[in-house]
């Protein structure tokens, strides 16, 4: 059996939480942490566009160094040090695994044959329903090929949190 834990940060310790109580003895335990392209890109994409001056400092003009390249490396570093708090917290064999993409997509594919992926909501946790979701696990949950455990990355809600049924007409 293999069962994935998706670290995100805020949310990790409920995932490995879950993890520690509900995977078998024996199974492998994949720690997962995605780094999203989205701000190194648009990073790039200001450094590259100004007007001609976004090369390098190594031409004796310019404006340095894409601060693109520094979120990225930031994002692997943070990355490493979130797998490594999660495989302590794990507290046993784990194989940790950081990829770097569209979150959403990165994650699906990555979880292709498990048996289970752990997941914590990560939307608005003041609303219950699917706005308790944020966009990327909505997606995963939609498009998981495999079961999903969803946590809450705090204490559930009680019986009082849900609605009365509406008036009859």
């Amino acid at each position: 059996m293999t069962v994935v834990v998706w670290t995100v940060e805020g949310t990790w310790p409920a995932c490995v939480d879950a993890a520690r109580a509900h995977a078998l003895e024996g199974a492998e335990i994949v720690l997962l942490h995605v780094s999203g392209q989205d701000v190194p890109d648009a990073a790039h994409g200001a450094f590259a566009g100004l007007l001609g001056r976004g090369h390098g400092s190594g031409h004796g003009h310019g404006w340095g160094r894409d601060p693109g390249t520094r979120m990225e490396e930031q994002a692997a570093i943070s990355g490493r040090e979130l797998l490594a708090a999660a495989a302590d917290r794990l507290g046993r064999p784990c194989v940790r695994r950081e990829l770097t993409g569209r979150v959403e997509r990165e994650v699906v594919a990555a979880v292709e044959g498990a048996d289970l992926l752990v997941l914590a909501r990560d939307g608005d946790r003041s609303h219950l329903g699917p706005h308790s979701l944020g966009p990327a696990a909505r997606f995963v949950v939609d498009h998981a090929p495999c079961p999903v455990l969803l946590v809450w990355p705090e204490p559930a809600p009680d019986l009082t949190t849900i609605p009365p049924p509406p008036p009859h007409p």
